[in-house]
Parts: C-alpha cells; sequence; structure tokens
C-alpha cells in the first residue's frame, strides 16, 4: 500500500488516464462490496451468529470464490502473501496509520 507517501504521487505518473480510472472504479467498487458484506456481518451477528463462525464462513466463500474464478494455483499464490500483510498490520482494523 503506497498511503500518502510521494511514491503513489510518482506511481500515479507513469499510469495513464484510463488505467487510473479503472483502479479508482476497482476501488470504489470494493468499497460498496465491503459495505455489503459488513451490513449483512452485522445482521448475521444481530441474529446470534458468533463472530468466529461468520469469519470463517467468509473465508471459505472468498477462497472458494478465487479458486473458481483464477484457479488453485493462483489462489494458493494469492494466500502464500497474507501471512507477511497479517505481520504488517493490514488486517489490523485498530491500528494507528503513520
Amino acid at each position: 500500500m503506497l498511503g500518502t507517501s510521494g511514491l503513489a504521487t510518482e506511481a500515479a505518473m507513469f499510469i495513464s488516464p484510463d488505467v487510473h480510472s479503472l483502479l479508482k472504479a476497482e476501488s470504489e467498487e470494493r468499497q460498496i462490496a465491503l459495505e455489503y458484506l459488513a451490513d449483512a456481518w452485522n445482521s448475521a451477528e444481530a441474529d446470534g451468529v458468533e463472530a468466529d463462525s461468520l469469519a470463517h464462513a467468509a473465508l471459505f466463500a472468498a477462497l472458494a470464490t478465487l479458486v473458481s474464478q483464477y484457479g488453485e494455483e493462483v489462489a494458493a499464490k494469492l494466500m502464500d502473501e497474507v501471512p507477511q500483510r497479517i505481520r504488517h498490520g493490514e488486517y489490523s482494523i485498530d491500528r494507528s496509520i503513520q
């Protein structure tokens, strides 16, 4: 993640306007998708489903979708990156961003 460093500005200089628009649209779509998932998650918790059960079901559904879309090898390579990303705090909601 580039954050607010100068790298984001430098990287943007090498991206064509069409690609930049596509990346922005993809980011907006992911944000909308996350909002839908958050609503469903909150509804399930309100109905008494435990967060741990929701997390396991969400991971299963996400991985099954990635395998279906891209194949087992690509999904496995993507998952190889997850432990390091966790250690770097990318999935920590309560971390402070510097």
